[in-house]
């Protein structure tokens, strides 16, 4: 009772879709710009009712890797928190949505972007106890971050799911606008759960300088346990990279964490020596339990 959840469902629709053509000996058909063009042309769509001006706004502040992984109906509700941001003149805003079925929490975060933001946001979780199971981190083209996380669920009733997100979201505005320090908000006492702690999941550390031509893209694959998350980015952000984007992904006892980063002048880690001391400080972080 309670392993299977809606989540867990969802994760498995997505890898056959993204698989299916593979699997059938076939192959994609539509290039990496037409598959842009046609998300952009959805959402002009969806949108319909628009001025013209402000949605082409909209669609020029993002890359082309967000239209690829990103759902039409999140892009939508992206661009109406964006445009409702502005009409407030605000530049820092979050928003928030339960799902019972799927059995999460999403927590949207709209802020200018700075390197040690991933690890704020995965601190503040890490603080009230919360599990990250998956996470789309983006950056606009105009220096803001977007990021979507969406949270295990704790409570069987919406009403107390969204004062529990509530309150996450209060303590990561609090920690952006420079309110509380982050070690005040971060617990001292994360234990891993019983039900994780009778698997073993081999660490590992990839770093790839091939599949994007301005990124570093880092792999980490390990044991998921609270607080995981805010290890991993704390190291990265300490070891003065700059995160552009992530996606951050839980498969049952296993944490897959993608980040694409640059160093702080912007450039792609191309020094071995450099790439192995990431590899080193990323895989003690894997391998703490925090007992």
């Amino acid at each position: 009772p309670g392993v299977w959840t809606g989540w867990k469902g969802q994760l498995l629709r997505t890898l056959y879709f993204e698989t299916e053509p593979l699997l059938g000996g076939g192959h994609l058909t539509l290039s990496r710009s037409e598959r842009v063009a046609r998300a952009q042309d959805a959402l002009r769509e969806r949108l319909a009712g628009w001025p013209k001006q402000d949605l082409e706004r909209f669609i020029d502040r993002h890359y082309p890797s967000y239209w690829l992984r990103t759902d039409l109906d999140v892009i939508a509700e992206h661009a109406k928190l964006i445009r409702d941001a502005e009409a407030q003149r605000k530049s820092l805003v979050t928003h928030i949505a339960t799902d019972a079925f799927r059995g999460v929490t999403e927590i949207t975060l709209l802020a200018p972007n700075y390197p040690r933001l991933l690890a704020m946001v995965a601190g503040a979780c890490t603080g009230a106890g919360a599990n990250i199971v998956d996470a789309q981190i983006s950056t606009t083209r105009d220096g803001m971050a977007l990021d979507t996380i969406h949270l295990e669920r704790e409570f069987d009733h919406a009403d107390d799911e969204e004062r529990r997100a509530k309150r996450i979201a209060v303590s990561i505005e609090r920690l952006l606008k420079g309110e509380v320090r982050l070690a005040e908000v971060v617990s001292t006492k994360r234990k891993p759960k019983a039900k994780l702690s009778a698997f073993k999941v081999e660490p590992q550390v990839v770093i790839d300088n091939t599949l994007s031509d301005a990124l570093t893209v880092i792999e980490i694959n390990g044991l998921d346990r609270p607080g995981l998350l805010y290890d991993v980015t704390r190291e990265i952000s300490d070891m003065n990279l700059d995160i552009a984007s992530a996606h951050i992904a839980t498969f049952g006892e296993k944490a897959v964490d993608v980040f694409y980063v640059t160093d702080l002048t912007g450039k792609k880690i191309t020094s071995s020596s450099r790439e192995a001391a990431i590899r080193e400080r990323l895989m003690r972080a894997l391998q703490a339990r925090h007992d």
